[in-house]
């Protein structure tokens, strides 16, 4: 039997385990890998909002990274929230090695396979999850150092200062942040009436684009799309998929989730991320019957 691909996540924590650490534990569990955590940040929420945020300490961050490093074997590695400059700062000093300055023209790579970055700079509650100074560092460390980023619309407007609204949008701010240094983006949808994800990439013939269209789930059980989209990115290059492959397969697995879900909570339920253990159980369930 083969062994399990190992999926480090490194991102905050989310009580309510709609998104966070917990959450990626599950995606990764879904999806026939193991998963490892680094804690960034303690987040005070619930399906209602988030009321407070706390940084770890980023010394913290730097130990549990390097002590993880040096018992394991890394297969990919997914960054979600930060939280503070500090910690921004420890994760691309953990991920990267290589020369040259930081920024638009920076030649850093990074020391492990298959990173997958989710730009994760405000909550859907309105809570700021990375501060100004960190998201300067993101885009100027850390972006050059992932394999690919997974920005929704929103956080790509951010990032690029540009309006995102449509697919034309989409792929001007795709163009964008491969001129910032991404080697690969995809620009999630789910927010815009027709849930559009759209996969661009740079080759040595110059870039390719690829859109997955899908209809926009009617459902109140979405927090924590995002964090699962991008660790399911994670774990199919993990698993040794191609880029295309797993943006299919990620949002296969994000809609399904997102179907599967039940109501949690006064607020924004999240999404049913083990929902193949309950099907599984269904189907060995109908077989045993006489």
């Amino acid at each position: 039997m083969a062994e399990k691909p190992i999926v480090l996540t490194i991102a905050g924590f989310d009580p309510s385990s709609g998104a966070g650490v917990t959450a990626d534990i599950k995606t990764i569990a879904a999806h026939g890998c193991y998963g490892v955590a680094c804690i960034t940040a303690i987040t005070v929420q619930s399906t209602v909002g988030v009321r407070r945020v706390e940084a770890v300490d980023a010394s913290l961050v730097t130990e549990t990274l390097e002590e993880l490093a040096s018992d394991i074997p890394i297969a990919a590695v997914h960054i979600g929230m930060l939280g503070t400059a500090k910690v921004a700062r420890a994760a691309a000093e953990f991920l990267g090695q290589g020369s040259g300055k930081a920024g638009f023209a920076s030649k850093l790579t990074s020391k492990f396979p298959n990173v997958v970055l989710d730009p994760i700079l405000r909550s859907s509650s309105g809570a700021d999850l990375l501060d100004a100074p960190g998201t300067r560092l993101l885009i100027e460390r850390l972006l050059p150092l992932a394999d690919v980023i997974t920005p929704n619309v929103d956080e790509a407007a951010v990032l690029t200062g540009l309006r995102v609204t449509d697919l034309d949008e989409m792929r001007a701010a795709a163009a964008k942040l491969h001129q910032m240094g991404s080697a690969a983006v995809v620009i999630t949808g789910g927010h815009l009436e027709k849930a559009i994800d759209l996969l661009s990439f740079m080759t040595k013939a110059g870039v390719e684009q690829e859109v997955f269209k899908a209809e926009r789930q009617r459902s109140n059980s979405t927090h924590g799309t995002g964090c699962a989209f991008a660790t399911a990115m994670a774990c199919h290059l993990a698993l040794d998929r191609g880029l295309a492959e797993a943006t299919l397969l990620a949002k296969t697995y994000v809609t399904a989730a997102i179907a599967a879900g039940y109501p949690l909570g006064r607020g924004t339920g999240p999404v049913h991320h083990l929902y193949r253990m309950h099907q599984q159980r269904r189907t060995a369930s109908t077989g045993s019957e006489s």
